[in-house]
């Protein structure tokens, strides 16, 4: 990318700061306002609530090895109060629209691999213990330093993937793209709808949500991410009051039986850092704690990129601002969700609608943070967002993260080819860590082919080796007896 692109791609600086808020957040010097930042603190919230949700139904419905299971209030209050205090942490501390929360996927892994082996207790030490090891990376620079070795057109590659998977991920979550049975006996993984056609309301709701996020872009409308989410979910709960609807997936949009619910704090400390050792052999619960170290360590670093490039908040060397602040407050989230029995928090891809709407500082965080702080005891109330009517935020910024892929020299292959593949195994895999590695596997393996490996930085050699046995965690495990 040429130095005018990436001047370009930067917000220009504002007016003078207003206020010692301004300064701190340096809110009017990134080209922001007060009215952006807080109008991307409430899309941001919006597009990932549905997590006060899906953590609780995912952890509450895996029994540990003792077939105890957690308490599905608690782990709602758990939920709410490590994104509220993290992504405050990150909004002060690091200064960036980047919010934090239970991670799906990790949340998956504790549920259904970990849990079975051990108990709770047990299993929210190794989370605890995964989070402090990437800290001591952090520390250390060594996670800084790879992010900095990773050339500029494979950053733009990761932030081009993100943005198309993130935008399947609304298509998924609205129910426009689902899954086909296998019982279907076809080789056809996907299809339109339910059925391979649309039908419903809450699809109707989606369609138009998408339909009006669009035409408010186009149109250039200051709020148009966070207009589309409250008109659609108005619409919502409209339809759903004259219209027999099965379900409309995790939320119902219905005006609630009551505003405030009392928060408990049960979980909170219910954690044994080493008793997973008692429980399983020494080589399993390593083998756990690297496969959570490095899908923790890869998806925050394609997230915090991928974000702050959409921000423009990269220098001209392609470096995020306060990155070590950023990877550390990251770090100790999943020290944070592992101590409240949450799971791994980890950072948003979804912080991307509020970028969206023109967040830029951490000032956006605030809001967000704020609004899961009152998610404790308003959850009723500020969980009645359909599905169909956020996810239309995320095709939306889908689209604008893929602007990047112009910058990516397409005629040099070394580059090309990884791009390519960092960019198409994302979605495919519906894993920003599996992107990052294919594309790291590639961009090694050709620079060698071509004679030049003396070009690829030693660390891009080291996590390329992490890699293959991420990618051949399988076969290791049988060779060393684990399964």
């Amino acid at each position: 990318m040429s130095e005018t692109q990436k001047v370009a791609d930067r917000p220009s600086a504002g007016p003078p700061p207003a206020n010692s808020v301004d300064r701190f957040f340096k809110i009017s010097a990134r080209g922001s306002t007060f009215a952006r930042e807080v109008r991307g603190g409430f899309a941001t919230f919006f597009t990932m609530a549905y997590i006060l949700v899906l953590n609780p139904i995912i952890l509450g419905s895996a029994k540990d090895k003792f077939g105890d299971q957690l308490d599905n209030v608690q782990l709602v209050t758990a939920t709410a109060l490590v994104a509220a205090v993290m992504t405050i942490i990150m909004g002060v501390g690091g200064n960036l629209p980047l919010a934090l929360a239970a991670g799906l996927g990790l949340n998956a892994v504790v549920a259904f691999q970990i849990a079975p082996l051990m108990s709770w207790d047990d299993a929210m030490g190794l989370i605890v213990l995964e989070g402090l090891l990437i800290c001591v990376l952090v520390v250390t620079g060594l996670r800084e330093a790879v992010m900095h070795a990773i050339p500029q057109p494979l950053k733009q590659a990761i932030s081009v993937g993100i943005g198309l998977f993130i935008a399947f991920i609304g298509f998924v979550d609205a129910g426009f793209v689902t899954r086909i049975p296998d019982v279907a006996n076809t080789t056809v993984p996907v299809q339109l709808g339910g059925t391979g056609a649309l039908a419903g309301w809450p699809i109707l709701v989606f369609c138009l949500g998408v339909l009006l996020t669009i035409g408010l872009l186009a149109r250039k409308v200051k709020g148009a991410i966070l207009i589309s989410i409250v008109t659609m979910t108005i619409v919502a709960i409209i339809i759903n009051e004259i219209a027999d609807i099965k379900s409309w997936g995790l939320t119902t949009p219905k005006i609630p039986d009551d505003v405030v619910a009392s928060p408990d704090f049960g979980l909170l400390g219910d954690f044994s850092l080493f008793g997973a050792f008692g429980e399983a052999s020494v080589i399993t619960v390593v083998l756990l704690v690297f496969t959570l170290i490095l899908s923790d360590f890869f998806d925050t670093m394609g997230t915090v990129v991928g974000i702050s490039a959409e921000a423009g908040l990269l220098d001209e060397e392609g470096k995020v601002p306060n990155l070590g602040r950023v990877l550390l407050i990251d770090g100790a989230a999943a020290v944070a969700g592992g101590a409240a029995s949450a799971s791994s928090s980890t950072s948003y891809i979804e912080s991307a609608a509020g970028v969206g709407e023109g967040a830029r500082t951490g000032f956006a965080n605030l809001v967000t943070g704020g609004l899961f702080g009152l998610a404790l005891f308003m959850t009723p109330l500020l969980t009645i967002v359909p599905l169909q009517a956020a996810a239309p935020a995320l095709v939306a910024v889908g689209f604008l993260m893929m602007t990047q892929v112009k910058h990516i020299d397409w005629d040099r292959y070394e580059i090309a080819i990884p791009a390519f593949l960092t960019i198409a195994v994302m979605p495919f895999t519906y894993s920003i860590t599996n992107g990052i590695g294919a594309g790291f596997l590639a961009y090694v393996l050709i620079k060698t082919v071509l004679g030049k490996a003396k070009e690829v930085h030693w660390l891009l050699w080291g996590t390329s080796v992490l890699f293959l046995i991420y990618f051949a965690i399988d076969p290791i495990e049988q060779v060393l007896g684990v399964k």
